[in-house]
């Protein structure tokens, strides 16, 4: 049976009404040629695509982070197969160019949120950069860049 890790503190927040909040899934692989292919492929399958993707190797195991088009299908596909994973939820912004990542990273500096990682989107669903954030707080941080003018993202946005 695959181990699901505990949900980081912020995944636990309350889910605000009318808002699908994006969900990062961390794999746990071995490191080995063609292991990331198997799980999109299985995902595939399932009509699942992945939406963006981050990869920690070591000699032994990788963790892959993704994000996908449909992640309440996707713990079931991940069970079913023994895929180890864990989930937390990111925050997920619209840059209107990609010059605004200075401003946005100023912006959480300043509100003193810590970032434990970002990646950005393989798909741009206004045509615009889209930055995921895996951050300590993601209610200040939401906070913050909303009043900096920063569009924030849910699973709807970029599931389209």
């Amino acid at each position: 049976m695959p181990a699901k890790m505990p949900p980081t503190k912020r995944s636990e927040t309350a889910e605000k009404p009318g808002r699908r909040p994006v969900v990062q899934f961390s794999i746990f692989l071995r490191n080995k040629v063609g292991a990331l292919l198997d799980v999109v492929r299985i995902l595939g399958e399932h009509h699942v695509s992945v939406l963006a993707t981050s990869i920690e190797s070591s000699a032994d195991t990788a963790i892959v982070r993704i994000i996908v088009s449909d992640p309440e299908s996707v713990e079931g596909v991940f069970h079913l197969n023994n895929i180890a994973y864990s989930s937390c939820h990111l925050v997920v912004a619209e840059l209107r160019e990609a010059a605004q990542f200075g401003e946005l990273l100023s912006a959480l500096l300043a509100a003193e949120v810590n970032i434990f990682g970002s990646y950005v989107l393989l798909n741009r669903p206004n045509d615009n950069p889209v930055l995921a954030l895996h951050v300590e707080d993601n209610d200040c941080a939401e906070s913050v860049l909303r009043s900096s003018g920063f569009r924030l993202l849910d699973q709807g946005d970029i599931s389209r």
